[in-house]
């Protein structure tokens, strides 16, 4: 490992070029020489593109002719031939704001722990600083797919993951496990792909004295996520994903899962989310995976 690796930052942008645009400014402050940055575009149908080019010329941009979903994005991203021999991927929100030290200190932390194949940072809201929105993760459990983030620094281990608003992936780590999982349009990504880290060896990391802005909901245009079903929808099938691949009763966690999130919404009487869940289940059932849309 060098000196000064070089590190390929990734970022997705669907339909929201004007968070995008403020994190490539904060990126292009960064105070790290070696640093590359990738926008992909999953097939936004406004003037995304257009309005990134403009305004930052110096960055590569890869169009998805389709939405693929998160990971697939993420995926093309780090084997584009500018990211693919990077020493480290950076996976990065589109809404964050990276103090211009984030990428020195990520690559201070991953020099200092060679086996460390995934290395977190702190990550505070954007819309109140003083208060820490996640310690680089938090736990998730294999036997129920239910996770919580960590406020405070803790030991990672087993059943921990670095969520990816956030991630500084060794690319050894990245191409030894070949990837993030495609199997879901988003969610779980993270913690699927951290669970098979340590699996396979690696450990996890949070970069000290990191101080990330993330306005949380860029990936799915703002605040829709909180007015559009659907995401009920890509969750209950994401997690049942997650839970066919690591949990030790697959058939026993997925339908404790979907019963779960089933009895709180007819509890709560959300009639248009509960259907949501059920129609999650059976994309699950058919292996298929439900693009996000605002409509």
């Amino acid at each position: 490992m060098p000196s000064s690796p070089t590190v390929a930052c990734v970022l997705v942008n669907w339909n929201n070029w004007r968070d995008t645009a403020d994190c490539l400014a904060s990126l292009a402050l960064q105070n790290y020489p070696a640093l590359r940055v990738l926008v992909v575009d999953n097939a936004s149908t406004n003037d995304s593109l257009a309005q990134l080019r403009a305004s930052h010329p110096w960055v590569t941009y890869i169009a998805s002719p389709v939405n693929a979903g998160f990971p697939r994005a993420c995926n093309a991203g780090a084997r584009h031939p500018l990211a693919a021999t990077a020493d480290f991927v950076w996976m990065l929100n589109n809404d964050t704001i990276a103090p211009p030290d984030t990428a020195s200190r990520l690559v201070e932390a991953a020099l200092a722990n060679p086996r460390a194949g995934v290395i977190g940072a702190t990550l505070r809201y954007a819309h109140d600083p003083t208060r820490v929105q996640c310690w680089g993760g938090g736990h998730i459990s294999r036997w129920t797919g239910y996770n919580h983030h960590f406020l405070a620094p803790t030991s990672l281990g087993r059943d921990t993951y670095i969520t990816f608003a956030s991630a500084f992936i060794r690319r050894e780590t990245f191409d030894e496990l070949g990837g993030l999982f495609e199997g879901v349009f988003m969610y779980f990504e993270d913690s699927d792909f951290c669970l098979r880290a340590f699996d396979a060896g690696w450990q996890l990391a949070v970069a000290e004295g990191t101080a990330i802005l993330h306005k949380e909901g860029g990936s799915v245009a703002g605040q829709t996520k909180r007015r559009n079903p659907l995401l009920d929808r890509i969750v209950t099938s994401s997690g049942i994903a997650f839970l066919r691949r690591h949990a030790s009763m697959p058939t026993v966690s997925a339908s404790l899962f979907v019963l779960s999130r089933v009895a709180k919404r007819v509890l709560k009487r959300d009639w248009p989310s509960l259907r949501a869940v059920l129609l999650g289940a059976d994309d699950a059932r058919r292996n298929r995976t439900t693009p996000f849309s605002d409509k």
